[in-house]
């Protein structure tokens, strides 16, 4: 029997990698009839490090969010997705779209980029992606393709 994915996360952070995870996520909502949930963390580790940081830089970020998720809301709708719900959240990616967005809203499927981490970055850093199936509790479809599930040319995107 076929899984039939209701709820569906997709985190969006402007990467190519990341829009194709809301291109598939989009055309698998339309499948299952799913509810999407499109979010975008902030970092705030990230800022901690700048000694001059006044909340300015949060505040861009989050209204650079909020423009590009409400971009991604309209398509998706336009596409005729029904439901479709954005957040934008603080604080630790791994843990936000592993545990915390899950257990909030029932997700039973994360949809996410391959990572476009090098060997020594994903040792120091460790990547999103890596973090997030190792500790989900749903399935995660890491997504390395694009709608026609043909490996991505690097050198014609360059």
């Amino acid at each position: 029997m076929l899984n039939q994915y209701h709820h569906i996360l997709v985190a969006i952070d402007g990467s190519d990698e990341s829009e194709r995870a809301f291109q598939k996520a989009v055309e698998v909502a339309k499948r299952n009839q799913s509810t999407l949930l499109l979010t975008h963390v902030i970092d705030t580790r990230a800022f901690q490090s700048v000694t001059s940081y006044d909340g300015a830089m949060a505040e861009q970020a989050t209204k650079s969010a909020e423009t590009t998720l409400a971009e991604y809301q309209a398509y998706a709708k336009k596409q005729g997705i029904k439901k479709v719900e954005v957040s934008i959240e603080y604080g630790s990616p791994k843990a936000i779209i592993a545990k915390q967005l899950p257990e909030e809203n029932n997700i039973d499927l994360i949809m996410l980029g391959a990572t476009g981490l090098n060997a020594v970055e994903r040792l120091f850093i460790g990547s999103v992606s890596d973090y997030v199936i190792r500790h989900a509790h749903c399935d995660v479809l890491i997504v390395r393709t694009g709608l026609d599930n043909q490996p991505i040319d690097e050198k014609k995107e360059a």
